[in-house]
């Protein structure tokens, strides 16, 4: 049975139009940065949690974290989540939904870090923020690598995979699997055809983003797109994109590449879903069933 959280669900061509203008506005290249952040984090606080959503304050990894669980407060397995934003914007706030609805669905505790931000902090300081955060919950929270998954929306979708890598060949750890929805893999690449059929995010925005998540280095960095790195021994993964997105054609060549290098890849394209409209699975039939596909392949991977 697909998830279904309670509640009014609405048509996907009244939600989508809305959800265009909402970011059109939100996401403009001229709007202050510290307005954009604003604005991220109360997106969606009209619309409600889940019942039974618990939301937990930590220090994991030596950042501010919400733990996030539905249901049972107690389990083994956990996903960090690792949220989008162009590396310039989001929250465990911004992305408090998201993670409830994915805990209802794997049972897992959903951990949300509060990574650092670009400009301010640009590449590397959010995969060492991650890498630090997943090491911890290992070393000092009780989970077991092969019952602690990495997930990861957007700029968090690429950035979940630079963790995966840096911890494969800097510690020998290797996470339980990877759930990327839309996954920014390649942010030095700007030569979408799709821009104009995109309902969230827009080639201005994007293109200061990458230049300041980048700051001096070179666009190549594995770390930074993990699309040019080395994609051998990589856990299981999900991935799924909007095939009128931005990101479409490069997250289709990194999937390739996956199954080139030999990795379990469980990739869901999307006919009419947006750039992350799971954040819509409270309102949107059509986002809680994409929910339920990425947490059901997490959790069958963190129960095995």
């Amino acid at each position: 049975m697909s998830y279904r959280p309670a509640g009014p669900k609405l048509p996907i061509g009244v939600v989508e139009p809305l959800t265009r203008i909402m970011y059109r506005a939100m996401l403009h290249p001229r709007l202050p940065l510290s307005t954009q952040r604003a604005l991220a984090d109360r997106a969606l606080d009209v619309e409600p949690l889940p019942r039974d959503t618990v939301v937990r304050t930590l220090t994991v990894g030596g950042r501010p974290t919400e733990r996030v669980t539905v249901g049972a407060t107690e389990t083994d397995t956990a996903v960090l989540f690792l949220h989008g934003g162009g590396y310039t914007l989001g929250s465990p706030h911004s992305h408090r939904h998201l993670g409830a609805h994915l805990a209802a669905v794997t049972g897992a505790a959903i951990f949300l870090v509060d990574y650092r931000l670009a400009p301010e902090d640009p590449y590397p300081a959010a995969v060492v923020d991650a890498v630090a955060s997943y090491r911890d919950l290992v070393d000092n929270h009780g989970y077991s690598a092969d019952r602690l998954a990495i997930s990861g929306d957007s700029a968090g979708g690429g950035l979940s995979v630079a963790t995966a890598r840096r911890l494969l060949d800097d510690h020998q750890i290797t996470p339980a699997a990877l759930g990327l929805i839309s996954p920014w893999v390649d942010p030095g690449d700007d030569t979408h055809e799709t821009w104009s059929t995109d309902s969230v995010v827009n080639r201005g925005w994007s293109r200061f983003c990458a230049d300041a998540y980048l700051g001096g280095g070179d666009p190549t960095d594995p770390g930074y797109a993990p699309l040019h790195g080395d994609l051998t021994g990589l856990p299981p993964t999900v991935i799924h994109i909007g095939r009128r997105e931005a990101l479409y054609a490069q997250v289709i060549r990194f999937a390739e590449k996956l199954r080139a290098s030999d990795v379990e890849v469980d990739l869901l394209e999307f006919d009419r879903l947006w750039h992350v409209g799971h954040q819509q699975a409270g309102m949107l039939v059509e986002a809680a069933d994409a929910v339920d596909h990425l947490g059901t392949f997490l959790r069958l991977r963190l129960d095995a």
